[in-house]
């Protein structure tokens, strides 16, 4: 079977034994061809047409087809440069008959519109269809396309490259779409849907199919903008390739939410190939024991790492974690997916400066702090000053030793991440005003501290108030500790039901007074 490629016939025929047709932009030439134009759009006025040849065979092609208005096609394509042209000449396929003339546009001109930030190329000619004008249906079994004066075969959607006005409407469209059943269906310019991304970028048409494919990840024109600003060869990706990346993301474990998260931080990743780049980091990441199911979870943490090299970079930090900071083989994987980004941050320095910080303010061991590390490798990036000495401070303010710090710490690392105004402060004013706790209890339950206040302390507290199960002295910190269901087994004697919407009621009885308070 014939492989078929479209080429659009010049009806302009190439001069080819004049001594002007050397050069094809010499005045007696370009006279000739003015007066063949003329006389053509003097005589009739048609928009062309095209035809689908098997690379310009004439044994293929007839020689002595004709046009609908008589004029012998010739099989061969015309040698006439498109580059010298003095304008684009559209062809239609259709045989839509136009109304008004072709415009013309110099290729100076043309070169001087595609540098207007913001403009997009004008595409073919501008017509006027009227409302009785009817457009005959092409059946065809494969789909072509025509844009800018050429004509592309492909697999797909049929489109006519065309921008045109109808009498009553004024709306700009691209192209006309066949749905594969011969019918012709309009749709609209994207031209019109970028255009606050075509104000702000030197913006190329050859982007949008790859731009349409990102949309559908909730990817808008400000995070477009964004991606420019960050990486703009990200944009330069073909649609196709980007899309092959994504979809292996996607069957590792990436949530579709959260590929539009990954690709805002490092848009470089649409650039890595699948084969060279993305299998050989997920194959790293299975090595250090993290499960298939938690891949996903590690990649949108820290996307960045399929940047780093495996033998120089990555390889290096697992090594440096075990022999040099002291953290397990066996508990690697689990520190690597509590904190992802501990693979791609400066281990040496941020684990020094810690390591230093703790021993000299605290007196920790350093088994000590390994301990804290690999229960709570986020610890590694905390900053001193702003996030571990002030929850220190506010533990010795409230009148804990630094022995007992360092035993809530090595329990419960995750303190030092809890905002001071919105979680320590309170919670330490319950335990004390309410509960009728010492601080040193917390000591035996740091649990407390990274409980909710108001979805389970006070509740809790006050349900068995209410029942009148409250012991007497300080409130047990252990009645915090079990699940919803076992605190009514055990300490409430009651349903989960009934405890359940005894909860709801002092929330909403809560978030009433929050809310007279704001007004």
């Amino acid at each position: 079977m014939a492989t078929f490629s479209p080429y659009v016939f010049n009806l302009i025929p190439h001069p080819r034994s004049s001594s002007a047709s050397s050069n094809p932009n010499s005045p007696a030439n370009l006279n000739s061809i003015n007066a063949k134009i003329g006389r053509r759009r003097s005589s009739r006025r048609t928009s062309g047409f095209a035809v689908l040849s098997a690379h310009s065979n004439p044994r293929i092609v007839k020689s002595n087809r004709r046009s609908r208005y008589g004029q012998v096609l010739s099989p061969y394509d015309t040698e006439y440069n498109a580059e010298n042209e003095d304008g684009d000449w559209f062809f239609d396929i259709m045989s839509i008959q136009a109304e008004d003339s072709e415009t013309e546009e110099s290729d100076a001109d043309r070169k001087k519109f595609k540098s207007q930030k913001g403009n997009d190329t004008i595409r073919g000619n501008r017509r006027q269809l009227g409302e009785d004008e009817s457009m005959r249906s092409v059946k065809s079994e494969g789909s072509f396309k025509v844009s800018k004066g050429d004509l592309d075969v492909k697999t797909g959607t049929n489109a006519i490259g065309s921008s045109y006005h109808t009498v009553n409407k004024s709306e700009d469209y691209d192209s006309l779409e066949m749905d594969g059943r011969g019918k012709l269906k309009a749709r609209k310019s994207t031209k019109n849907k970028y255009c606050r991304l075509s104000e702000e970028i030197d913006l190329d048409e050859k982007w949008f199919p790859l731009l349409d494919y990102l949309s559908t990840f909730g990817l808008k024109e400000s995070h477009f903008i964004q991606m420019y600003e960050r990486h703009m060869p990200s944009l330069h990706i073909n649609a196709s390739s980007a899309q092959e990346r994504l979809e292996y993301l996607s069957s590792i474990g990436v949530k579709h939410r959260d590929i539009k998260r990954i690709i805002l931080r490092q848009p470089q990743i649409l650039e890595y190939t699948v084969e060279n780049n993305l299998k050989s980091h997920v194959a790293f990441l299975l090595g250090l024991g993290i499960p298939e199911s938690r891949i996903g979870h590690v990649i949108a943490a820290a996307p960045s790492l399929f940047s780093y090299s495996i033998e120089n970079s990555l390889k290096p930090t697992v090594r440096y974690l075990i022999e040099e900071v002291g953290i397990m083989k066996n508990d690697l994987g689990k520190v690597v997916q509590l904190s992802p980004q501990i693979l791609v941050q400066r281990i040496d320095i941020s684990w020094n400066a810690r390591y230093s910080f703790l021993s000299r303010e605290l007196g920790a061991p350093r088994d000590s702090i390994v301990k804290m590390v690999t229960k709570h490798p986020q610890l590694l990036h905390y900053s001193i000053e702003d996030g571990l000495l002030p929850r220190i401070n506010f533990l010795r303010s409230i009148g804990m030793r630094n022995s007992d710090i360092l035993k809530v710490l090595k329990n419960l690392t995750q303190v030092l991440s809890l905002s001071l105004e919105d979680n320590l402060k309170p919670k330490y004013m319950y335990l004390v005003n309410e509960l009728r706790n010492e601080v040193q209890s917390l000591t035996k339950y740091p649990m407390y501290l990274s409980l909710s206040l108001d979805q389970r302390i006070r509740p809790r507290h006050r349900f068995l108030v209410s029942l009148k199960k409250a012991p007497k002295g300080p409130f047990p910190l252990s009645s915090f500790v079990p699940t919803d269901e076992c605190f009514c087994q055990q300490w409430a004697g009651t349903s989960l039901d009934s405890y359940l919407a005894f909860r709801q009621r002092l929330l909403l009885k809560d978030f009433a007074k929050k809310y007279e308070k704001r007004r």
